[in-house]
């Protein structure tokens, strides 16, 4: 049986919402790519019609096209295994797959299988929160992992020292798979649960929270963030562009929230804020 394959180019910012609308689509194994993604699904699985619909639904974006091909059956996990790399951040973390071979020992490993999840470290902004979470004293603290994705960030949270790490994402696979990455580098004190952040109620406010999402969810949640953080904790963010940094400091701003530092890397951001009351 041969497989349809979509390629998708898209904005970053709508990876997320497209996979989980293609998901509902039948299509079930997805790949980043410079441009955006592939995704992949049986042939009597692909609801094309519904694709077209996705397409109709977001062609308000730019850019955005959606191309179909057919592919024949092949070893998926040997496919995905060709195209992914180990990523080291700042010589201190290794982020890996169960298949690579390192020598080298770093300070902090992660062993990631990203599944149908976004978040290897690839990507820019997973890049730039590591390298800031390195930054902060996560020993003994209470976090926060909002959109957790595969859960690298709140494994990261662990191995720097954190008590326990409540994590969440939208995405049922997200959930599925960040246990597993939890599970697999012996990180017992992470909880993950699907749902977003006005879903749950949060009895206790957190030393770190960490969002690396985009800046339209982070706008819109940033009053949310300052709620639930404690007087001197840390809000580490990113999913944005260089250019949006002035947004997203006002908006946080006017939440209480301070501005400490920002990281850059290419186009993209993070920042470091701090809630002053």
């Amino acid at each position: 049986m041969n497989y349809t394959r979509l390629e998708v180019t898209c904005p970053s910012e709508y990876t997320e919402i497209l996979i989980a609308e293609l998901a509902e689509a039948g299509f079930g194994m997805f790949m980043e790519t410079d441009a955006g993604f592939e995704a992949d699904a049986e042939e009597d699985s692909a609801d094309l019609t519904a694709v077209e619909s996705i397409r109709n639904k977001y062609a308000h974006v730019s850019p955005l096209t959606i191309t179909t091909s057919s592919v024949p059956k092949q070893n998926w996990n040997e496919e995905w295994e060709k195209h992914v790399e180990p990523v080291i951040v700042d010589d201190q973390c290794l982020i890996r797959a169960e298949f690579h071979q390192i020598q080298k020992k770093y300070p902090y490993e992660i062993i990631i299988t990203p599944k149908m999840s976004f978040g290897t470290g690839h990507h820019q902004t997973t890049h730039l929160m590591i390298k800031s979470q390195m930054t902060l004293d996560h020993r003994n603290k209470l976090v926060m992992d909002a959109g957790c994705g595969t859960a690298v960030l709140s494994i990261m949270a662990s191995k720097l020292g954190a008590s326990n790490v409540e994590a969440f994402d939208i995405d049922e696979w997200s959930i599925l798979n960040g246990q597993e990455n939890a599970a697999l580098n012996g990180c017992s004190n992470i909880r993950i649960r699907q749902g977003a952040i006005a879903d749950f109620d949060w009895p206790n406010p957190f030393d770190v929270i960490l969002a690396n999402i985009n800046k339209n969810i982070l706008l819109t949640e940033m009053a949310i963030y300052a709620k639930n953080l404690k007087p001197g904790g840390k809000l580490l963010l990113s999913g944005f562009y260089v250019k949006d940094i002035p947004d997203l400091s006002a908006r946080a701003k006017a939440c209480g929230l301070d501005t400490i530092s920002h990281a850059e890397r290419e186009d993209w951001a993070a920042l470091t804020l701090v809630r002053s009351v």
